[in-house]
């Protein structure tokens, strides 16, 4: 499911359900929390690339997992506990984390992307949180890393709708970094990551600790209530009606319950 490689002292981490779009199913989200946890202690990287195989970044929830989860909440509880572990990890790791968004990044999709701290797309890609479409609540991070890069007013814009942004559009707000053409992705990413292995990586890693200390301070005070009503949502109504409605390519009716 996932994929790690070194090249010199550089860390490609990438997500491999490519028949899938990098859905997240179970198996992917307990080897993220893993692979986040190598990242993090692996003496032999200084910087990480976390990207996807074929068309996709990520699309979020794979939906038979999402449904599985829904008919059965109970479940559910262990990837509350997972989502924090890789939330948590991704914003202790001091070396620099770089997304190389080839594609869509949707949902969790799009918390992955957000949590690094340079973010290359390819034109073409969208990116966004959904999770409202589904009925459910945006606690497995959206709502600490959106308000984070484009403020509070425009974050509400797009956790509240679920709508999803271009590449070109969310470079403009400052959502990603940068938004390149497709066939040039790989050697801006490339160039980035050799500027970054060329510095002095203390002082890189210490000024990421520093940069990345209110972010902490967030999602200690968020995640765990995030999770928490993330958790009753996915026992509600609207979410079964979210689900069949995505399932039969319709709109939802939600009844608020």
């Amino acid at each position: 499911m996932i994929e790690m490689a070194r090249e010199g002292r550089l860390l490609r981490i990438t997500l491999n359900r490519p028949e899938a779009l990098n859905a997240v199913n179970l198996q992917l989200h307990d080897d993220l929390a893993e692979a986040m946890w190598f990242a993090q202690v692996d003496t032999g990287s200084d910087v990480v690339v976390l990207t996807g195989a074929g068309r996709a970044f990520s699309a979020g929830g794979d939906l038979d997992h999402i449904e599985n989860n829904a008919r059965n909440p109970h479940l559910f509880d262990h990837e509350t506990r997972v989502a924090k572990r890789i939330v948590s990890t991704l914003l202790d790791i001091d070396k620099p984390v770089v997304c190389r968004m080839n594609g869509h990044a949707v949902g969790l999709g799009a918390t992955l992307a957000l949590l690094c701290d340079v973010i290359f797309a390819a034109e073409g890609a969208k990116i966004g949180d959904p999770h409202v479409g589904l009925g459910l609540v945006a606690g497995d991070g959206g709502a600490v890393i959106w308000a984070q890069r484009i403020g509070l007013t425009r974050a509400k814009e797009y956790l509240l709708t679920g709508d999803l942004l271009t590449a070109g559009k969310a470079a403009e707000i400052g959502l990603i970094n940068h938004c390149v053409p497709a066939d040039e992705l790989d050697a801006r990413v490339d160039a980035f990551c050799a500027k970054l292995l060329a510095s002095a990586t203390v002082a890189i890693r210490a000024t990421k600790i520093l940069t990345n200390l209110e972010l902490k301070r967030l999602a200690t005070a968020l995640m765990d209530a995030g999770i928490a009503y993330e958790s009753v949502s996915v026992r509600s109504m609207d979410h079964l009606e979210g689900i069949q409605a995505l399932k039969e390519k319709r709109a939802p009716k939600f009844v608020g319950r």
